[in-house]
């Protein structure tokens, strides 16, 4: 079983505008669809349709909580919640024709240390079934800064792999306990060591340093141009063919869904990354987020070339 956290969790809104969008105005949405949401759960999302078990965990509250909760039980996704006080965030992506996706992302609410703590106190015992872990997004206000190291070197006690997809100092704490796999992008990566990067080499080094804390694999998403892959074999290029993307949120979430799944599944680093770009081009070309449809993906997989970087 693969077990997601996502302790920042959110009702999705995908508003699908249906006029041209004028500043100012009263503006009436052509459709709207809802999903259970934040980083770990489309994880959860690509899991299952990859078809392996997945449980999916972290926090949730109020109204909206018990909305996303029932959300997930429409997909079929397994999930066991701590409960806190606080209302589950919503978050908004206006999608148009003009300008594309725009997020707007709600901070979440405050954490009580009490409600942090309980929440560690059953995390053993929510992960002992499985043996990959995901961590992945944000954490809400009042969170220890350090949560996701606490739970790495927890995960990696009781044996479990663990795949890392944060940023900020949630990041540069985490790699401090060497899960097995980081997944940063670009931005990332300039925002944790101070740098600008501006080409492939500088991707290259910087994830080296990432290495240097004793981690296994570093995989850095490159949007329309695929991902590389850092480890002890080797750096590997991994890039899908040429494409119109439908809806670029996600496609991270879905790159990590797919390596969870590939590392679960023992699969290679090569044929790992050339999954995890099959899947995340396949998601872009889905109008959903944390989705991909089956033949789309049969389609890419056999288009996706890696190669070793020299």
């Amino acid at each position: 079983m693969i077990t997601t956290i996502t302790l920042n969790a959110s009702v999705d809104k995908a508003y699908y505008m249906g006029k041209k969008i004028e500043n100012g105005k009263v503006m009436r949405v052509k459709s709207v669809r809802n999903t259970a949401g934040g980083k770990g759960l489309n994880v959860a999302r690509i899991v299952n349709l990859c078809g392996e078990n997945v449980l999916a965990t972290g926090l949730v509250g109020g109204y909206n909580g018990a909305y996303l909760e029932s959300l997930l039980d429409e997909d079929g996704i397994h999930h066991d919640f701590d409960h806190i006080k606080g209302e589950t965030r919503s978050c908004i992506n206006i999608l148009d024709d003009e300008y594309g996706s725009t997020e707007y992302l709600e901070p979440g609410c405050d954490v009580t240390e009490e409600e942090e703590q309980s929440f560690l106190n059953r995390f053993p015992t929510i992960i002992e079934q499985s043996s990959m872990v995901t961590i992945s997004g944000s954490i809400p206000k009042g969170m220890s800064k350090d949560i996701y190291k606490t739970m790495i070197l927890m995960a990696k006690n009781a044996g479990k792999q663990v795949i890392l997809d944060t940023s900020g100092e949630l990041l540069e704490k985490g790699i401090e306990a060497s899960p097995t796999v980081v997944k940063p992008n670009k931005d990332e990566m300039e925002m944790l060591f101070h740098t600008k990067i501006e080409n492939i080499d500088d991707v290259i080094s910087n994830a080296k340093k990432i290495m240097n804390h004793g981690i296994p694999y570093v995989v850095i998403s490159l949007g329309g141009d695929g991902a590389l892959m850092l480890c002890e074999k080797g750096v590997f290029v991994g890039k899908p063919p040429k494409m119109e993307a439908v809806n670029t949120v996600g496609c991270g979430d879905s790159m990590v869904g797919a390596l969870a799944v590939a590392f679960y599944r023992n699969y290679g680093p090569e044929k790992a990354l050339q999954f995890a770009v099959a899947i995340a081009s396949a998601n872009a070309l889905s109008p959903n987020t944390g989705n991909f449809d089956t033949e789309t993906y049969q389609n890419l997989i056999q288009n996706i070339e890696v190669v070793e970087y020299k």
